[in-house]
């Protein structure tokens, strides 16, 4: 096993955090966007989608603290499109999962080999994310 970057390791779990608790608004601010006969299911997906995110800001900040960083009260930037369709919301949440997906790929490259427990997160943060792409993939179909 290789020795852990803790470095790199917590000023990633910073931008996980900056990034899902932007997805905590982000997804909040959709929720409340959404129009038309399909808006009670589709707030339903964004408010849970808001709740995860949070989730996931909490559980950054418990291991980034545990290896004694500093959490960032900061948020990732988030664009405003002033696009709410229920298409454009959708796509957006996909463009939001992929970099998602993105950084904990990222986080897996520092921890692999390194920490079993940091590793099994990582794993498991890619899998959840790997099955929201897929889910939103499938929610815009019907828009194709």
């Amino acid at each position: 096993m290789k020795d852990l970057d803790i470095e790199s390791t917590t000023k990633l779990l910073n931008r996980v955090m900056e990034f899902e608790l932007a997805g905590v608004v982000r997804y909040t601010h959709y929720a409340l966007m959404v129009t038309g006969p399909n808006r009670i299911p589709i707030v339903d997906f964004f408010k849970a989608q808001a709740n995860e995110s949070l989730l996931h800001a909490q559980e950054a900040g418990e291991i980034l603290t545990g290896l004694e960083g500093h959490p960032s009260q900061q948020i990732a930037a988030i664009e405003e499109t002033h696009q709410h369709s229920v298409r454009d919301l959708l796509q957006e949440s996909l463009n939001h999962e992929q970099k998602a997906l993105a950084m904990y790929k990222e986080l897996l490259g520092v921890v692999e080999d390194a920490s079993i427990y940091l590793e099994e997160y990582t794993r498991t943060k890619i899998g959840q994310e790997e099955l929201h792409n897929l889910e939103i993939k499938k929610m815009l179909r019907d828009f194709s």
